[in-house]
């Protein structure tokens, strides 16, 4: 069995090497930091887009739950940027829809809406169905990468590091779309994507799941590696809908989380 807590009152998740399912940011203790400083930038890189990808990773993999208040001071803290890049880094957010900003009340992130858990999936299954068939159309297909991504995930499955197969699951689905040669579309689907993710990561605990999805992977690999595109799609689609198919279940499991 998947080990799990109820550590800081959250929903019961393994916890890793890293960090698992915490508390709302207003919440943190300085022993339980759901976020990292977002530390020195890069040259051409700017600071707002380090704090929006921290956020956004933050929220996307539930350690800010649906619903959290998040409160500039304690940011700007936490992430050690002044104000100015974290404004921007949340207006970002709320383009996205994980984040409202509502006058005389506050910022929180968005419940997860089942409407947009739908669009996203949409969007991922129609551009991940075409990378692989487009993977299948090349005349050689190295797939060691994949099969390298499919041995963590097994790996991690048995040490109970979820954290680490959401990493390798995340990894085998870029190298789809790097072998199809759009890595393009997977950077733009992200920001959609996420909506999607939050049911993925709510999904995990549960160890049939796991096993599930690796079997998954396991199955679009080896269409990839005989180049069967009719196969390829098939298994995408069908591993595509796995999160909207289980959304109802996990709605009801967790209804704070969601709203209609």
């Amino acid at each position: 069995m998947i080990r799990q807590t109820d550590h800081l009152g959250c929903i019961q998740v393994a916890q890793c090497e890293t960090i698992g399912v915490v508390k709302p940011v207003d919440e943190l203790t300085d022993a339980s930091p759901a976020l990292a400083s977002v530390g020195r930038v890069r040259k051409r890189e700017r600071i707002s887009d380090r704090v929006y990808d921290e956020l956004a990773s933050a929220i996307r993999d539930m350690r800010i739950l649906p619903g959290s208040a998040l409160s500039e001071t304690d940011l700007a803290e936490r992430l050690q940027v002044s104000r100015t890049p974290l404004r921007e880094a949340i207006a970002r957010l709320v383009e996205t829809g994980l984040v409202s900003v509502v006058p005389q009340v506050g910022t929180r992130v968005e419940p997860i809406r089942l409407h947009d858990v739908e669009q996203a999936r949409f969007v991922r299954e129609s551009l991940e169905a075409s990378a692989a068939e487009a993977v299948c159309a090349r005349p050689e297909r190295d797939v060691r990468r994949l099969r390298a991504l499919l041995a963590e995930q097994e790996r991690c499955f048995q040490i109970h590091d979820l954290d680490g197969f959401f990493a390798a699951d995340e990894a085998l689905h870029e190298q789809v779309f790097a072998l199809a040669g759009y890595v393009g579309a997977w950077q733009l689907m992200q920001p959609t994507k996420m909506h999607l993710d939050r049911i993925r990561r709510l999904s995990l605990p549960d160890e049939a799941t796991v096993r599930a999805l690796i079997d998954e992977h396991a199955a679009i690999v080896d269409a990839l590696e005989a180049g069967d595109p009719l196969a390829a799609r098939a298994h995408v689609k069908r591993h595509a809908s796995r999160a909207s198919t289980e959304a109802p279940a996990l709605m009801a499991r967790y209804p704070d989380y969601f709203a209609d």
